[in-house]
């Protein structure tokens, strides 16, 4: 790999023909990254210091997204070419699903900070975004799925966990619809409950699949190289967004079955979504604590910073999420303060990521797009 580093002897435009050649939506992972821990510090109403910094890291993320989407639009309008081989690459192109849940992210934040800002306002433009966003989610787990198998080329001692990221955008805007259904009026929640339901099922069970078949590659070929270190923790992200899903259909959806006559059935289906969120959380703890030892391991070998290292980042935040949110339902100190404990540590990781990343994109270094190097 080559990278563009700034010099005083590197023309402008050929920098910024650089950067937008060599663009890929592995950057959108800084969205998803920076909104999750704004929305973590958003569970947090009552310590308006943490809230604060949630609101202005969830405007900060608003600003980078459309930054981010302006950047790579310039790719399609002036290099469609070189944008269309991202969907040849085995590895760029799993990064479509990074848009959606970045978008996701913004989508939580209207909801959480919004109506303290825009009032009423905000619950009409997450309903609109999160149409949106999940036609996008939906998208991505068809298309992405499809070039896999018509034209790119995989093998399994090649495979790793970043292919969930087309596929767990579905049930990411799930959970996300989750959030909105309280927030709506009687008529409009049904809908998107059931829609909701729907993309959390186009995405789970695919992606426990997918795990099934990351754990058979890593016993028969090892861990992958160092450079893909930050990818074990992606494991954890569809099951701890799963787990959020269900928690959030469980306390959001009774009223709006209740209101849509399905009021008799509330009840089991709260039930059942409770149990099947535990069970998720539980089975993403081990999933964490492979992820953790997997990282040691890697840790005495060096770790190469990329932008995969943002893979550190949503996991941790959505399962902090996810767990708060059981910790709200159970009355289970241990259960809060583990949740509190995952979001310190998400804190210091972004802090450390952002800085890293900013340098990589102000020198150039990480402005290289994989599938144009042949």
């Amino acid at each position: 790999m080559t990278a563009l580093h700034l010099s005083p002897s590197v023309p402008t435009v050929r920098l910024r023909t650089h950067v937008l050649r060599h663009f890929t939506p592995n950057w959108f992972a800084t969205t998803m990254g920076t909104g999750i821990l704004a929305v973590c510090f958003g569970q947090f109403p009552d310590l308006p210091t943490v809230h604060a910094a949630g609101e202005m890291l969830w405007l900060a993320n608003i600003g980078l997204f459309a930054t981010l989407t302006c950047i790579y639009a310039g790719k399609w309008l002036l290099y469609p070419d070189a944008a269309l081989r991202a969907f040849d690459h085995p590895v760029v192109s799993m990064f479509f699903g990074c848009i959606p849940m970045g978008l996701a992210t913004i989508v939580n934040g209207f909801l959480i900070f919004g109506p303290g800002l825009l009032g009423e306002a905000s619950v009409s433009i997450a309903a609109e975004l999160w149409w949106l966003d999940a036609a996008l989610a939906v998208l991505a787990g068809l298309a992405i799925p499809l070039v896999m198998f018509t034209r790119q080329q995989h093998a399994i001692e090649h495979m790793s966990a970043v292919w969930l990221l087309p596929i767990v955008a579905s049930e990411v805007a799930a959970a996300s619809g989750g959030l909105l259904v309280p927030h709506l009026a009687e008529g409009a929640q049904l809908p998107v409950l059931f829609a909701s339901f729907v993309l959390w099922s186009c995405s789970v069970p695919l992606a426990l699949g997918i795990l099934v078949i990351l754990f058979l590659r890593l016993a028969l070929h090892k861990l992958p190289h160092a450079s893909m270190a930050a990818t074990s923790f992606l494991a954890l992200g569809p099951v701890g967004t799963g787990a959020l899903g269900l928690a959030l259909f469980s306390t959001n959806g009774g009223q709006a079955l209740a209101t849509g006559g399905l009021g008799t059935l509330a009840p089991a289906i709260s039930g059942a979504a409770l149990l099947g969120a535990v069970l998720l959380w539980g089975y993403g703890l081990w999933w964490l604590g492979l992820a953790v030892a997997i990282t040691i391991n890697h840790l005495r070998q060096g770790l190469p910073f990329n932008l995969g290292w943002w893979g550190y980042t949503f996991p941790i935040g959505v399962y902090a999420v996810a767990t708060l949110r059981l910790a709200g339902i159970f009355p289970l100190p241990a259960l809060t303060g583990f949740g509190e404990v995952l979001i310190a540590a998400l804190a210091v990781i972004w802090v450390v990521v952002a800085i890293r990343t900013s340098c990589g994109a102000y020198n150039g270094s990480l402005f290289v797009d994989p599938s144009l190097e042949s």
